[in-house]
């Protein structure tokens, strides 16, 4: 469902319609998601195996293109969201997830992602992930800057582990 980018949306009506893929909500309007590329969906998958294979280790959910309510009139949609499994579950996420993953298109902005992991650390989302798949490949959203990153979470929590753990799984 497109519409223009300068039309109000009400809440009501973003929420009970269906896009293709995806699109966010952001204050009134519609912003569409670029649709994957081989590339994307590739490291989309790798990254969901990767928590899936330590789901019930590290007592979790992984999800592709989840909606996530980071403010009251904004709806992001991730491509990954990691979600803790003792959290009750929520159709449309509304508390924050232990982690999200981006993973840029070339249709992306620098723009428009920055809008987006300011919204994900508004919420007090811990870990804000940019993936590359041109490479550099990984950077972690902290204090609002992207900071190149290897690792994910730190030694002695219960989700540790190397980016480069996901990058063997891309096929």
């Amino acid at each position: 469902m497109a519409t223009p980018a300068h039309t109000f949306i009400p809440v009501e009506l973003y929420l009970h319609s269906s896009y293709e893929p995806d699109a966010e909500y952001v204050d009134g309007k519609i912003e569409e998601r670029p649709p994957a590329e081989l590339d994307h969906s590739a490291w989309q998958a790798a990254i969901l195996y990767c928590f899936a294979q330590h789901a019930h280790e590290w007592n979790i959910r992984e999800l592709p293109s989840l909606r996530v309510q980071v403010a009251p009139t904004r709806y992001r949609v991730p491509d990954v969201t990691v979600l803790d499994r003792d959290r009750p579950i929520e159709q449309i996420i509304t508390q924050p997830p232990i982690a999200v993953f981006e993973v840029l298109s070339p249709e992306d902005t620098m723009t428009r992602m920055m809008r987006k992991l300011n919204d994900y650390s508004a919420m007090g989302i811990p870990q804000i992930w940019v993936i590359d798949p041109k490479g550099p490949r990984s950077w972690r959203f902290e204090n609002g800057q992207l900071n190149p990153s290897s690792t994910f979470g730190a030694p002695g929590e219960r989700i540790h582990f190397s980016i480069s753990e996901i990058e063997r799984l891309l096929d």
